[in-house]
């Protein structure tokens, strides 16, 4: 999670992508959260590859470690080289059964069971394979091939950007040799490259198909992602026992935090409003509200305003004759 996030600007300004919250819990959380609850095993160290985010930020995702009873880990990528290069940076956690995963992707899936694979690579179907990296497998569902946004149909089956390893010395030792040969593809060091080379070499990879990706990327592809988590949760544990709702419409699936304020508003569905937030006068719906702000006589939909933000409108005073067609 070491990008600087800028197809989510302005948003990611302040705070790193995977720091950006979806009802309520951020985007890494719930990432750790999920591959918990998919591989059903102790987890004992997770490892957060970032950027210079400053010392509020880390503090965050290790208490996000420790909260899933794992020690937590910083390491720094301090050159955009490529996602090989991003995960070498963590080379002293690479051992033993091991899970990389890009923060920016969600998912939903079975329990992963055991296998005799020397990696899994989590792919999904998609309709425009071109967009994406894809994989190719033999009837006994190994991996036979990588390529990189095909322009030819060869494969629907894309890369989400989770992979597990049973050896996270092998990954290491393949990332090294990428750069210590100074393979590059645009200028940077490929994770793909490393996964070619295991399966030249007659490693076992096999592909994992998973039930529903959600992408974080940017601003459509989040708010997609917040109305879908919406969607998939327990109404009833949405709205914090701390929430304020005063001469106010609920249309559900919505997340209102901590201490949060809706007064004489219609909200929803899917919106997602943070702790601390006072929403007044308003109609909002699939929209997300982080913490701290104050948002007062707007009428909004698919929007995403930030932390500590005041958003103030106006009531128009309109004196409109007849057959008129206006939109405000």
């Amino acid at each position: 999670m070491a990008g600087m996030g800028k197809r989510m600007r302005p948003h990611t300004l302040t705070i790193p992508k995977p720091l950006i919250p979806i009802a309520g819990k951020s985007i890494v959380q719930r990432l750790v959260e999920d591959l918990k609850a998919t591989v059903q095993k102790p987890i004992d160290e997770i490892a957060f590859i970032i950027g210079d985010f400053g010392k509020e930020v880390e503090h965050s995702l290790l208490q996000i470690a420790s909260d899933m009873g794992a020690q937590g880990t910083i390491y720094y990528q301090n050159e955009p080289l490529g996602t090989a290069h991003a995960v070498l940076c963590a080379a002293p956690s690479l051992k033993g059964e091991i899970i990389v995963a890009f923060a920016d992707t969600l998912f939903r899936t079975s329990i992963i069971q055991s296998n005799n694979a020397d990696a899994l690579i989590w792919v999904k179907e998609v309709e425009n394979p071109s967009q994406f990296g894809v994989v190719k497998l033999n009837n006994e569902g190994i991996i036979t091939d990588f390529i990189e946004k095909p322009q030819m149909p060869v494969s629907n089956l894309a890369i989400i950007g989770i992979y597990y390893f049973k050896s996270g010395e092998l990954l290491r030792q393949e990332l090294q040799f990428l750069i210590d040969n100074d393979i590059k593809v645009k200028g940077e060091y490929q994770l793909t490259d490393a996964l070619q080379n295991m399966k030249n070499k007659g490693f076992i990879l096999k592909a994992s198909a998973i039930d529903e990706w959600f992408d974080c990327g940017n601003k459509e592809a989040t708010l997609h992602t917040t109305k879908r988590i919406l969607e998939l949760s327990n109404t009833n544990e949405l709205i914090m026992p701390t929430a304020k709702i005063i001469n106010s419409i609920i249309i559900p699936p919505c997340f209102i935090g901590i201490d949060a304020v809706v007064e004489n508003s219609v909200i929803g569905p899917h919106v997602s409003i943070g702790k601390h937030t006072h929403i007044k006068n308003c109609i909002i719906k699939e929209s997300i509200i982080q913490r701290y702000s104050q948002v007062e006589n707007l009428l909004i939909q698919h929007s995403i305003i930030g932390n500590n933000s005041d958003i103030i409108g106006k009531f128009k005073d309109l004196n409109v004759g007849d057959y008129n067609t206006l939109t405000l």
